[in-house]
């Protein structure tokens, strides 16, 4: 018995030990679950950099695509939690428990979460031969056009899919999907008149938009948009749309028993770096609103992923959309 508590003892000493040694100049990884270049990758390897300094450590970023981004999240629940493996994902956490019907993982108990990290915009398009100059022309067109419209999306669990599927569903119309292997040959197929419409972040549509190679038509957030290229453009909401607003947040994550001293600490270098010039300044490159709020508190940005479930789960079950 007196080695058992011995054993014990020796093992709460080592957790607490590391807690307060933290980083303890190892290097920290964040894994992306989705490929390097995109927008996610791209918020990750900012990040990484502005948190290297209040985190007084060196951090790398780890690309693991596959399945929706559940492949990389998978591997994040599984990793020890010392706070040396952390996980950088998207809306996709609030919506893969919707799109897959068995995960290697609970989005919700699997967990610590860190704190939000920022928040995207989205903007609705069409291709350049669309009649339609305005949202109020589309809806027209729209109306005499149901079953024969074509709306592209970069894939299962893109924020392209999703924007599309919540757009399909304020409109009560059904639109014929088409999936594409990621976001530019989705936009090369519109531009090109292949696709109708799309649905995608202000990162990979504000270009296009700018060179007028697409139709705008509208924005997805509550607000209308401040950025010289899109501010214009009308909200869906705005136009009819009642409640309609979708933006594609990021937040920070460890595995589920990650000692409550890391997580402090991480969350505490995570709101130094959101406050980083440089990284606003990078964000906002981007069009990229970055978190100010308080869900860069990890029980609220708990709190808003669980609202988010619900809101996606029947959007998402009702349009059939999910993988085995």
């Amino acid at each position: 018995m007196k080695t058992l508590f011995a054993i014990a003892a020796m093992a709460l000493t080592v957790v607490a030990t590391h807690a307060q040694t933290y980083p303890n100049a190892r290097t920290v990884t964040i894994v992306v679950p989705f490929a390097a270049g995109g927008p996610t990758d791209r918020v990750a390897r900012d990040l990484a950099e502005a948190l290297a300094k209040p985190l007084g450590t060196n951090i790398v970023v780890d690309n693991v695509a596959g399945a929706g981004s559940s492949i990389g999240t998978a591997k994040v629940a599984r990793a020890t939690p010392d706070g040396y493996t952390l996980l950088l994902n998207h809306i996709g956490m609030s919506t893969m428990p919707a799109l897959y019907r068995k995960l290697p993982f609970n989005v919700e108990t699997d967990f610590e979460y860190l704190g939000m990290i920022n928040e995207v915009p989205m903007t609705l398009i069409g291709k350049p031969q669309l009649p339609a100059n305005n949202f109020q022309e589309l809806q027209t067109w729209i109306g005499q056009n149901k079953g024969k419209i074509n709306l592209g999306n970069a894939g299962l669990g893109a924020a392209s899919q999703l924007c599309g599927l919540l757009f399909q569903s304020a409109m009560k119309v059904e639109m014929t999907p088409v999936p594409y292997k990621g976001t530019a040959p989705a936009i090369a197929d519109l531009m090109g008149g292949q696709i109708d419409l799309l649905c995608d972040q202000t990162t990979n549509t504000t270009g296009q938009i700018t060179a007028k190679t697409v139709k705008a038509y509208a924005v997805t957030t509550s607000k209308r948009l401040t950025t010289p290229a899109l501010k214009g453009l009308p909200t869906l909401a705005e136009s009819g749309l009642k409640d309609f607003e979708v933006t594609i947040w990021h937040g920070l994550y460890a595995p589920k028993g990650t000692p409550p001293e890391v997580t402090k600490k991480i969350n505490e270098a995570l709101k130094a770096a959101l406050k980083d010039p440089a990284f606003i300044k990078r964000e906002e490159d981007l069009g990229a609103v970055v978190m100010a709020d308080k869900r860069v508190e990890p029980a609220d940005h708990k709190k808003f992923v669980a609202a988010e479930i619900a809101k996606w789960g029947p959007i998402i079950k009702a349009a059939g959309a999910y993988a085995d």
